[in-house]
């Protein structure tokens, strides 16, 4: 089990939670978290975003028309 301190809102204050064993083979850096203070449960999301592609960006420039 691995240990971190975060804010509970039940505890209404910074407490440890802990990583409980977790069935699903994720081992210490499982996403559930339980407040060892009150037993209240929370999920760590994150999430892994592509860096956008800016070099190939072509620039369009506006058409000129003749008067």
């Amino acid at each position: 089990m691995s240990d971190r301190e975060l804010y509970c809102d039940s505890c209404e204050g910074v407490v440890p939670f802990e990583a409980p064993p977790c069935a699903d083979g994720h081992g210490v850096d499982c996403p559930e978290l339980v407040c060892t203070g009150c037993g209240a449960a929370v999920l760590i999301a994150t999430f892994t975003f592509r860096a956008p592609r800016l070099a190939s960006r072509r620039r369009v420039t506006p058409h000129r028309r003749a008067a």
